[in-house]
C-alpha cells in the first residue's frame, strides 16, 4: 500500500476542502481574475501546505523511521509551538515514497544481522526497476510511485513547501540544507529561490544555535533539473535535507581524520558554508533521526510563523506565470507534427506521448481550430498548442527547450561536475518537433485526453524477437532495471511478437549457454563489475564473482556459433577488451579538462539502410553519459550505424559538452561481425531512464532477428 497522512488541527481537517480550494485559486490567479484584493482575502484565510516525503531511497533507513517520530509528536504534543504548527499549516506526510524498498532493505538487514555483512546494501535494486533513480523521475512520471505522488498529493494539495528527507555519505557533513549551489535551472521562479534560501538559512541557524554540528549550506547539491524537483515548477520550494548515514541501522565509529569535504567545504574546517565542526565519534540511528526531526520541526515552525509570506509568495508565482504575454515574448509552443496522417503516423503518436507527460504535470494545451499561418509558416488545423501563460508554463518550457548548461570551471580550469546531469529536453528525447512562437495568435483550449502510454510512439522493431536474455549482475545496476522496464512495456508493441525475456546471471555463463537463446543484452555497467562482480569478502559467497574468464570464453563461442550480444554504454568497453574487437574507445584516458560530457543530448547521423536503423530518420540523438566513442580499426568487420557529426559545433543539442571535437566524426553505434554471430555496441544509453524513447527503436531492432 502507498499511504500518506494528513496532520493538522481538528478545525483545519474539518475544513480541508476549503483550504484546498483556496490553494487552488492562489496557484491559478485567473480563477479570481488575478485580483490582488481577492487574493489577500484568500491569503488571510488560507493555510500553508507542507509535504514531507521520506524514504524514496530505501537504504536511507533513518528517513522512513523519522516519519513516525514526526507524526507522533505532531499528533500527541500539547506544546504551544506544535499547536501553532497545527493551526497555521496542513502537514502531509508520506512515510515512504518506495514502500516495497523498505521491505527489501529490511529483509536483507535481518538476513545479514550478526554477520560480517551486516549493514551492507542488498544485492538487488531496492526499487523493482530503477533503484536510486526513482528520484530522477519527477518530470517523466514513468514509475507508479511517482504517478501516485504527483496525481494524488502534489496536484491535489499544491504544497508551498516540500521537505524531502534524505541521507548522504558517512564522512562528509552531518547535515545539508539549502540554499543550493549554482547553477539553478533558469525556469525556476525567483520566488522559489528566495523561499528555499530563507527557510534553509533559518533551519541551519536554529540547529546551530541548538548545538547541532557539521551543518553545510550552499554546497554539494544544485537545483538544475526538474527530475528531482517537481515542486520548483509548481509553486512550491523543495527543501532537500541530507543527513550523514550509518551502516543502514548499525552504528559506526567515524574518526576525525577520516572526515572529508565535498564541493564547497572541508568537513574538518569551519567556513562560511560549513560549521561548527563535528569532531567525529560514534554515529548511529538516533543521531540521524535527531537531525532529521529537528530540521523538520524548524521547517514547520517557519511555515507556521511565516504563513502569510508563504501564501503571498505562492500567489506571486501564479500571478507572474499567468500574466498575458506581449508581442516579442515567448507566447506558445506548437507541435507541428501532432496531427494524425491517416491514423498511422509515428510523429503523431510521439506527440501524444509527450502531451500525456505534460498533462500529468498540470500543463494546459490547446489546438489550432483551422489551418494557420504564423510568421510565414503554415500549421495544420488541430495542431497542438502549449501556451506559456498558464500556472505551469515554466514546467512545459523546461521540458521543451534545449538546455545550455554553463561552463563551470575550477581554479585549475577543470570542469566542475554537476550534481546529476545537464540536460532534460524531453522534446529531443521523445523526438517531437517543437516550434517556439513569439507572436500572439488564436487557438482553441483543449481539455481532452491524450490516451497513450509513455513510449507508445517509440517506433517498431523490424523483425521477430526470439528468446533473449538481459544480463543481471549481482551488483545492482539501475540501467538493467530501466532496460527491463522498457522491454516489458514496449518491446511487445513491435510489428512482430516479443517472445520470452529471460534473466542472465553470472551463473548462466559458467556452462553451456541455452542454445535457444538468440540474444543477450548487457546493460550499462563498468567492465570490471561485469568481469569480476563483488569481491569475495564483500558479500556472501552466492553473490560474489562476475562473468569471469570462463564466462567470457562461453560468450565468445555463443557469438561465433551465431548468437548476438548487445552492449550498452560502458559495457561496450568490456566487449572491446574481452573479445579483442577492432575498435578503439577514443574517450579512454582523455583528461577531464580536455573532454567532459556529463549527461547531455548529442546529435547523431544514422545509416538508415542498416536494419538496426530501419524506419528512423537520418538524424537522431544519443544520451551521452560516461560513454565510449568508437574509432573503427577494421572496416571489413565493423559496420557503423550511428556516428557524430564531423563539425564539432553540430554535436551538442542540449546540456554541456567540453571537448566535443574529440568525438567529431566518430562512431556511436556499431555492429561487429564475429564468426557466424554479431556484437552490437551502443556508445550511449538508448533507453536512458525510460525517457529517451527516440532511440528505443535502435534497441528493439538490435534484439530483432
Amino acid at each position: 500500500p502507498f499511504v500518506y497522512a494528513l496532520i493538522s488541527s481538528p478545525g483545519n481537517i474539518r475544513n480541508l476542502q476549503k483550504y484546498i480550494a483556496i490553494n487552488d485559486q492562489l496557484a491559478d490567479p485567473r480563477k479570481i481574475n488575478r485580483n490582488d484584493k481577492e487574493a489577500q482575502k484568500l491569503i488571510k484565510q488560507g493555510k500553508t501546505f507542507v509535504l514531507i516525503t521520506h524514504g524514496i531511497h530505501s537504504t536511507e533507513v533513518g528517513s522512513t523511521l523519522s516519519s513516525m517520530l514526526i507524526a507522533y509528536r505532531l499528533a500527541s504534543s500539547n506544546k504551544s509551538d506544535i499547536k501553532k504548527i497545527l493551526d497555521e499549516t496542513i502537514i502531509i506526510i508520506v512515510p515512504s515514497l518506495n514502500p516495497d524498498g523498505v521491505d527489501i532493505v529490511k529483509n536483507w538487514y535481518d538476513k545479514t544481522l550478526g554477520t560480517k555483512f551486516e549493514g551492507t546494501s542488498p544485492p538487488e535494486l531496492y526499487h523493482k526497476y530503477v533503484g536510486h533513480d526513482n528520484n530522477r523521475d519527477w518530470y517523466a512520471f514513468t514509475q507508479v510511485e511517482t504517478q501516485l505522488t504527483v496525481d494524488k498529493i502534489h496536484n491535489v494539495f499544491r504544497p508551498q513547501i516540500v521537505h524531502d528527507i534524505h541521507q548522504q555519505g558517512q564522512t562528509a557533513a552531518r547535515f545539508f540544507i539549502p540554499p543550493y549551489e549554482p547553477p539553478v535551472e533558469p525556469n525556476v521562479p525567483k520566488q522559489i529561490i528566495e523561499g528555499y534560501s530563507d527557510i534553509g538559512k533559518y533551519m541551519a541557524k536554529k540547529m546551530r544555535d541548538k548545538g547541532f554540528q557539521g551543518i553545510t549550506t550552499n554546497t554539494t547539491y544544485d537545483a538544475w533539473t526538474p527530475a528531482r524537483a517537481y515542486s520548483h515548477y509548481h509553486g512550491g520550494v523543495r527543501i532537500l535535507s541530507e543527513t550523514a548515514s550509518a551502516d543502514l541501522a548499525t552504528p559506526i565509529e567515524v574518526k576525525f581524520d577520516d572526515l572529508r569535504g565535498r564541493r564547497g567545504f572541508d568537513a574538518r574546517e569551519e567556513s562560511e558554508n560549513f560549521g561548527p565542526v563535528w569532531k567525529g565519534g560514534k554515529w548511529g540511528m538516533r543521531d540521524i533521526t535527531n537531525y532529521m526531526t529537528t530540521g523538520a520541526f524548524y521547517l514547520m515552525k517557519h511555515a507556521a510563523e511565516k504563513r502569510k509570506d508563504w501564501l503571498e509568495r505562492f500567489y506571486e508565482i501564479g500571478k507572474e506565470a499567468t500574466r498575458p504575454r506581449k508581442d516579442g515574448e515567448l507566447f506558445a509552443y506548437i507541435l507541428p507534427e501532432s496531427v494524425s496522417q491517416n491514423g498511422n503516423n509515428d510523429a503523431y503518436f510521439r506527440s501524444l506521448d509527450l502531451m500525456q507527460i505534460l498533462k500529468a504535470g498540470g500543463v494546459e494545451s490547446g489546438r489550432l481550430s483551422q489551418d494557420t499561418e504564423i510568421n510565414g509558416v503554415s500549421y495544420k488545423s488541430w495542431s497542438i498548442v502549449i501556451p506559456v501563460a498558464q500556472p505551469y508554463g515554466n514546467f512545459a518550457k523546461a521540458l521543451l527547450e534545449r538546455q545550455k548548461y554553463p561552463d563551470l570551471l575550477d581554479g585549475e580550469n577543470k570542469p566542475i561536475p554537476p550534481y546529476d546531469v545537464t540536460a532534460h529536453s524531453l522534446s529531443l528525447m521523445t523526438d517531437v518537433k517543437v516550434t517556439e512562437i513569439n507572436t500572439p495568435f488564436s487557438f482553441t483550449n483543449y481539455d481532452g485526453g491524450y490516451g497513450y502510454g509513455v513510449g507508445s510512439g517509440c517506433g517498431k522493431s523490424s523483425g521477430q524477437m526470439d528468446k533473449f536474455a538481459l544480463y543481471r549482475s549481482s551488483i545492482p545496476v539501475m540501467d538493467e532495471g530501466w532496460t527491463r522496464w522498457i522491454i516489458e512495456r514496449f518491446a511487445g508493441r513491435s510489428s512482430a511478437s516479443c517472445t520470452e525475456l529471460v534473466e542472465a546471471t553470472d551463473k548462466l555463463f559458467a556452462g553451456t549457454i541455452d542454445p535457444a537463446l538468440m540474444t543477450i543484452i548487457f546493460p550499462d555497467q563498468s567492465p570490471n563489475q561485469i568481469l569480476n562482480g563483488y569481491k569475495e569478502d564483500a558479500m556472501p559467497s552466492e553473490y560474489t564473482g562476475g562473468v569471469g574468464k570462463e564466462g567470457v570464453e562461453n560468450l565468445k563461442r555463443f557469438v561465433e556459433d551465431g548468437g548476438r550480444l548487445i552492449f550498452l554504454n560502458r559495457a561496450s568497453d568490456f566487449a572491446i577488451e574481452q573479445f579483442k574487437l577492432p575498435l578503439k574507445d577514443v574517450t579512454d584516458g582523455v583528461p577531464r579538462k580536455d573532454f567532459y560530457i556529463p549527461g547531455s543530448i548529442l546529435r547523431t547521423k544514422l545509416d538508415t539502410a542498416h536494419p538496426i536503423a530501419k524506419g528512423m530518420q537520418a538524424e537522431s540523438i544519443a544520451w551521452f553519459e560516461d560513454s565510449p566513442t568508437f574509432e573503427v580499426l577494421d572496416d571489413a568487420r565493423v559496420k557503423v550505424i550511428a556516428r557524430y557529426p564531423d563539425e564539432p559545433k553540430e554535436i551538442l543539442l542540449s546540456g554541456w559538452a567540453l571537448g566535443a571535437e574529440k568525438i567529431a566524426g566518430k562512431a556511436a553505434l556499431v555492429e561487429v561481425q564475429m564468426g557466424k554471430g554479431k556484437i552490437i555496441l551502443f556508445g550511449f544509453r538508448p533507453q536512458y531512464r525510460g525517457q529517451s524513447s527516440a532511440t528505443y527503436p535502435l534497441l528493439f531492432n538490435s534484439i530483432s532477428n
